[in-house]
């Protein structure tokens, strides 16, 4: 199980979420909890300036950026549409 640490800039994103979604949001992070489920959520790699981070699919426009701390940690970055990748 992977262990979640949530930086100051997720979270103010994520309480600009509307509420229905945040549920949405919260359900997926559980899920990327579990390694097996990464392919589920499409983990990939980034390039450019998120060149050391991953992200994941909450739903077709929104996606979480995340980078390991260590094997079995991670630091969720960034949440929101394919303009975080600006």
């Amino acid at each position: 199980m992977i262990k979640i640490i949530y930086a100051p800039n997720f979270i103010r994103q994520f309480k600009k979420l509307p509420d229905g979604f945040r549920d949405e949001v919260v359900e997926k992070i559980e899920i990327f909890k579990d390694i097996s489920n990464h392919k589920i959520l499409k983990v990939h790699k980034l390039n450019g300036q998120y060149k050391n981070c991953y992200s994941f699919s909450v739903n077709y426009d929104y996606r979480i950026v995340f980078q390991y701390e260590s094997k079995n940690e991670v630091a969720l970055l960034v949440i929101g549409d394919h303009d975080i990748y600006k």
